[in-house]
């Protein structure tokens, strides 16, 4: 399975953005808010100037403490970032996430975000696709 194939399986609520100049409280309510583990940092909703999770968020509560809340978004996101893009296979996804040891990949055509796919969409969409493989295989052992 391929990641166009993966986003279309997903909800169409779009990517949760916040500019660089929220603040990490900002970012963190709309984390609860939607259930989600990153928001993408972008100026204006289609570039992309980086990605805050709730793990880089903890992380500087744990150094910081409470002050880090109202830091601009800028201070804690990471910048420098891994993308895919719409070709890219379930397996490929999952190898640059475990590789780069992060759960979250903004997926990228022709310089445009056009989405985000989490581990466990490429681990859904990588089930789903060795569940057809098994089934064609059964199917040509029972001669169907």
């Amino acid at each position: 399975m391929i990641v166009s194939q993966i986003l279309k399986s997903k909800p169409d609520v779009g990517v949760i953005s916040v500019t660089p100049t929220s603040t990490v409280t900002d970012a963190a309510k709309l984390l609860s808010q939607h259930r989600i583990g990153t928001v993408v940092v972008s100026k204006d909703g289609s570039s992309l100037d980086g990605i805050l999770s709730e793990r880089d968020i903890v992380r500087e509560l744990g150094k910081r403490g409470t002050g880090c809340l109202s830091d601009p978004v800028s201070a804690l996101m990471t910048s420098k970032l891994v993308t895919c893009s719409p070709s890219n296979s379930a397996l490929e996804v999952l190898e640059m996430m475990t590789e780069g040891r992060f759960r979250h990949l903004p997926v990228m055509d022709d310089g445009k975000m056009v989405g985000l796919i989490s581990i466990g969409d490429a681990v859904k969409g990588r089930l789903a696709q060795l569940a057809m493989e098994k089934e064609s295989l059964e199917g040509m052992i029972m001669g169907h």
